[in-house]
């Protein structure tokens, strides 16, 4: 009798219409109450399961938008406390603040260091180059993690920012420019995770100022003395896989990472052609090479090293590819005033001085992206012939160890391209 007795009339599941509630719910009723959701006021909401489980609810807008929060089991937060926090949080709510993410700062926020891996993780997969993700961390632990990796993610300032970038915004304008777009992707995670309200990168600029840094081009040989450094490298007594790869990066205009990962699978030596995936092609699309008499030749002898079963070209034996300074330092060695990727460069200023071949076919042999929108639109061809011609051109003149005459030339037997 006494437990039908003490039992209160279920209250309306939404708040009523007129007054806000205020202090609406008893002890007693929190003890009683059937399934469902009852409004005490401040947006606090007893919640009772079908089950019989009892929490706290709150309702709130935060800058705009309605949320949700929990404020913990009826058992555990009796009905005083989570009046409380309920009239807390709603304060923060109209001042501007966010609840939740409080509540998320509060359960543990994340170093800077750990903030930075969680965001290498997440981009690692989207990076083509396979040394980006260790040039990234390598970059904050030489330059942020000293003074913030220990550093909770919320409590960076703009003012930390400043004593890890102002150091070197000038001396090191490139390597600074990097460092503050990795710092601001950290901070821009934090925001995106509520762990912080702002991203204080955006605040440091008008401080750090204008940067005056000269644009530096990779160390490139006139294009006269290209067949020279080739026969120095040949004469070299150096590992013959890495001067293979080097005649063989010449006389492509590749990249030296398509040329260091380059795989077996990805040529047709019959057809003298060589398709590198768009994975690791700069603008992110397939790119077919014309491969000559002389390519062929280094692609047999690369086979003859014993590591033609193997699916890298160019390896350092046992399958293992080359490393990615081995070029630079074979031709430092050497005494060339150039670096790999500068005879890209000379092969450009060859094909514009000393050919009539028109320019779109000689930006196509170097995988460049046409930059107008309309322009690229309409070509599609990758002029895969003309450019056949062009890179003939080309080791011919490497091999005569002299310039062509201007004018494009006929077009070779042919054999020439297939050895």
């Amino acid at each position: 009798m006494d437990t039908v007795s003490n039992l209160a009339p279920a209250r309306p599941k939404t708040k009523p219409t007129g007054r806000h509630p205020s202090n609406a719910l008893s002890a007693a009723f929190l003890r009683s109450a059937p399934p469902g959701k009852y409004a005490d006021g401040n947006g606090l909401y007893l919640f009772v399961q079908p089950s019989g489980t009892r929490s706290w609810i709150q309702r709130l807008v935060v800058r705009g938008r309605r949320r949700e929060l929990g404020l913990g089991s009826v058992a555990l937060v009796p009905l005083a406390e989570a009046r409380e926090k309920a009239r807390v949080n709603r304060k923060l709510a109209r001042e501007g603040g966010d609840p939740l993410a409080e509540k998320r700062r509060a359960e543990g926020i994340p170093t800077f260091a750990e903030a930075a891996s969680r965001v290498l993780d997440q981009n690692r997969d989207g990076w083509r180059g396979r040394r980006s993700h260790r040039e990234w961390m390598a970059s904050m632990r030489r330059y942020a993690f000293p003074r913030i990796g220990k550093m909770p993610v919320s409590e960076v300032t703009s003012a930390d920012l400043l004593e890890i970038l102002t150091p070197i915004w000038h001396r090191k304008a490139s390597i600074a420019r990097r460092v503050r777009q990795r710092l601001r992707a950290v901070l821009e995670w934090a925001v995106a995770m509520e762990y912080r309200l702002d991203n204080p990168s955006d605040r440091i600029e008008p401080v750090l100022g204008p940067q005056h840094d000269v644009t530096e081009h990779m160390r490139a040989l006139p294009h006269p003395e290209v067949a020279e450094a080739i026969r120095t490298v040949q004469a070299a007594t150096a590992l013959p896989a890495a001067k293979l790869a080097f005649e063989y990066l010449v006389l492509t205009a590749a990249r030296w990472s398509e040329v260091r990962w380059a795989e077996w699978a990805e040529i047709d030596r019959d057809a003298g052609v060589w398709t590198v995936p768009a994975r690791r092609m700069k603008a992110n699309r397939r790119h077919r090479v014309p491969l000559c008499g002389r390519a062929l030749e280094i692609l047999e002898e690369a086979q003859a090293l014993g590591e033609g079963a193997g699916s890298l070209v160019f390896t350092r034996g046992q399958g293992k590819p080359l490393t990615d300074k081995e070029l630079r330092w074979l031709v430092r060695e050497q005494g060339i005033a150039a670096v790999p990727h500068g005879f890209r460069s000379s092969f450009r200023d060859w094909a514009a001085e000393e050919t009539d071949h028109p320019r779109e076919v000689i930006e196509a042999a170097l995988a460049h992206v046409v930059q107008n929108r309309v322009e690229a639109a309409y070509a599609r061809s990758d002029l895969f012939e003309r450019r056949r011609v062009l890179m003939a051109d080309w080791a011919r003149y490497l091999a005569q160890g002299s310039g062509v005459r201007r004018g494009r030339s006929p077009s070779p037997a042919p054999t020439y391209y297939v050895g």
